[in-house]
């Protein structure tokens, strides 16, 4: 017996950032929208442009109360913790200013409705999950 309301199940998603890379910001945004509207966690390689994630909470902003069940987005970005030797940083810090993007970060991206809140500290992340 279903229980309107309650969560049936879902799927976590990873998205290299090669996947999108190609694609201008809109349809990066599309994109990352679908899976999000798909009922699954996305865990995304790198980080969105800062405008690209204040377009996607814009954009599920909009949604709420447009599309059925949908309460909005959590998300957070994970960086690395620096623990890498100097020339390690140094080569990441190459990579970064060339691709213009921190390719050793982490987004985790999921719908409200699943996703209660993302906790993050140094050593570990906390995903908690509505029941």
């Amino acid at each position: 017996m279903k229980k309107k309301g309650k969560i049936r199940g879902f799927t976590i998603n990873f998205m290299p950032y090669s996947e999108i890379s190609g694609l201008d910001s809109t349809k990066r945004i599309r994109k990352i929208l679908d899976v999000i509207l798909g009922n699954s966690i996305l865990i995304l390689q790198g980080r969105l442009k800062p405008e690209e994630e204040t377009r996607l909470i814009e954009d599920t902003m909009a949604m709420i109360g447009h599309v059925r069940d949908f309460k909005g987005v959590e998300l957070a970005v994970i960086s690395g913790n620096g623990s890498e030797n100097p020339i390690g940083k140094f080569r990441m810090g190459i990579v970064n200013a060339l691709s213009g993007r921190d390719l050793g970060a982490i987004t985790i991206i999921g719908p409200a409705t699943i996703v209660k809140e993302i906790k993050r500290n140094p050593k570990k992340i906390e995903l908690l999950l509505n029941r």
